[in-house]
């Protein structure tokens, strides 16, 4: 007697093993348990004031800033206020470089003056050379965005009769990257906010146009869906 039950204790737990591994066909599987789900401890619900931000959205420029520096520092700063790379888009533009038409570097300072002289006379506008102390001293003349457009401002001083003018490049053309953020909620605003000293400075724009199209997309889709 004693034998047989042992024997069926064993039969049922073999049963209710095979249930709960699934190996009995149309056997219910097992309710996952809470240690396997992935960050459990990390959900929360969110407040209508949280809610109401996450639908807010925000097209952000941050920059230009010229140089690889600078973006790696920017590039850095929003990933460590939390907003993923996959926010922001990276634009690179080529900027013009800037030249002088300029006098030659003059040898005394009687000659300076006599040129200082010549262009107030003719109303010719002139400040000195900023930096560049092996040039020194210098009077620019007008500044171009352009080594062709200096040039022709010089042809065409020397067609007047104005000597001892030079082009005197005093930047090289340098290329910008713009980070674009075209698609930040409200709370994403808030944390590109609590960025202290920002790596771009002040040089953060709306991208008002396709904010504004994004808000009436998103409120089309809103009449179209209350519409059905």
């Amino acid at each position: 007697m004693l034998r047989a039950v042992v024997i069926l204790l064993f039969v049922a737990n073999v049963l209710v093993l095979a249930w709960h591994r699934g190996w009995i066909p149309g056997a219910a599987q097992p309710v996952p348990r809470l240690d396997q789900q992935l960050n459990a401890a990390r959900l929360s619900l969110l407040n209508q004031q949280a809610v109401t931000q996450l639908a807010k959205l925000s097209c952000v420029e941050l920059g230009p800033m010229t140089g690889d520096e600078p973006v790696r520092r920017a590039a850095a700063a929003l990933t460590a206020a939390g907003i993923a790379s996959s926010a922001w888009q990276m634009h690179t533009a080529d900027g013009a470089g800037v030249w002088a038409l300029a006098t030659i570097k003059m040898p005394s300072r009687d000659f300076r003056e006599r040129k200082e002289d010549t262009y107030r006379s003719a109303r010719i506008a002139f400040e000195p050379l900023q930096g560049f102390p092996e040039e020194q001293p210098t009077l620019v003349l007008s500044k171009h965005d352009s080594e062709a457009a200096a040039q022709a401002a010089l042809d065409g001083m020397t067609r007047r009769n104005y000597k001892g003018l030079r082009v005197l490049r005093l930047q090289a053309p340098q290329s910008t990257t713009t980070l674009r953020l075209a698609r930040l909620d409200g709370l994403q605003v808030a944390k590109l906010d609590a960025i202290a000293s920002p790596p771009w400075g002040s040089a953060r724009h709306a991208c008002e146009a396709e904010a504004n199209a994004n808000a009436a997309s998103a409120a089309a889709g809103t009449g179209s869906a209350a519409s059905r």
